[in-house]
C-alpha cells in the first residue's frame, strides 16, 4: 500500500507540479480560509479573507471582539455567512483560550487530544479541523475530503463509499508521519479531482449555461457594452 500511495504522489506531482498549498500570509489567516471555505469554492473563501484583511481584522482578539452580524457583512462572499461569522469567532475565541491567539501554541499540544479538543469547538467538522491542524498548525494530519477519496476510490485505495476517518486513517497509517508530505499529497490530489470533474461535466453534456445554444436573430440595435 505504501509504494502504490507513493507511486501515485509521483505521478501527481510529475503531473501537476507543486501546488503551494494552503495561501496565506500568516498562520491565523490560513485557519480563517480553513473554516470559511467549508461548502463554497476556494474563490468565494478567499473574497471574504481580502476583505477582512483590507479592514485589518486579520487578527484573533479583533475577530473576536466583533459582533456577529458586523462580521457575517464582510465574509458575505464565501456564502452561508451568518453561520460562518459563528463558527470562526467560536474558533477564534477557542485560540484565543486556549493559546492566547497564537496558532504556534497548537504545535506543542499531543496531536490526539488536540483534534478531539478542536472537533468539540461549536461548527468545527472533522475535515475543517484537519486543514487547520495539517496547512495552518503544520502537524500531521491527513486531510481525506471528497475529491482525495474520489481520487483514491478510483486507484484502487480505498473500497468504495470509505468514510472520512477510514480514508484518513489509511493514509496516516501507510505514509510516513510528515506534514510536508501529507500537504502535497492533499493538494495533488484534489487537482486532479477537479480536473475529472471537470471532464465529467463536460462528457455529460455540461450545464444548461455552458452548451452552445442556437443563434437567434437580433432585434433592434445591438445593446453597446459597458
Amino acid at each position: 500500500m505504501k509504494a502504490k500511495l507513493l507511486r501515485l504522489y509521483v505521478a501527481l506531482e510529475r503531473g501537476f507540479g507543486p501546488q503551494h498549498w494552503w495561501p496565506g500570509r500568516t498562520a491565523y489567516e490560513i485557519a480563517v480560509g480553513a473554516v470559511l471555505t467549508q461548502h463554497t469554492a476556494w474563490a468565494n473563501a478567499a473574497r471574504a479573507v481580502t476583505a477582512l484583511r483590507a479592514r485589518g481584522l486579520l487578527r484573533p482578539d479583533r475577530v473576536a471582539a466583533m459582533s456577529e452580524p458586523a462580521l457575517a457583512a464582510i465574509i458575505r462572499a464565501a456564502g452561508t455567512y451568518r453561520v460562518k461569522a459563528r463558527r470562526l469567532q467560536a474558533f477564534t475565541r477557542w485560540l484565543l483560550a486556549r493559546f492566547g491567539g497564537r496558532v504556534s501554541g497548537m504545535r506543542r499540544v499531543a496531536l490526539p487530544a488536540l483534534r478531539r479538543e478542536m472537533l468539540g469547538v461549536p461548527g468545527l467538522g472533522p475535515e475543517t479541523v484537519d486543514a487547520i491542524l495539517l496547512y495552518a498548525a503544520g502537524r500531521p494530519v491527513f486531510v481525506a475530503d471528497a475529491y482525495a477519496r474520489r481520487v483514491l476510490e478510483r486507484h484502487g485505495v480505498l473500497a468504495r463509499d470509505t468514510g472520512y476517518e477510514q480514508a484518513r486513517g489509511v493514509i496516516e497509517a501507510h505514509l510516513p508521519s510528515d506534514p510536508a508530505l501529507f500537504n502535497e499529497f492533499h493538494a495533488l490530489l484534489v487537482a486532479l479531482g477537479k480536473v475529472t470533474a471537470a471532464r465529467s461535466r463536460f462528457s455529460a453534456g455540461g450545464p444548461r449555461s455552458a452548451r452552445p445554444r442556437r443563434a437567434r436573430p437580433r432585434r433592434g440595435p445591438a445593446r453597446p457594452s459597458p
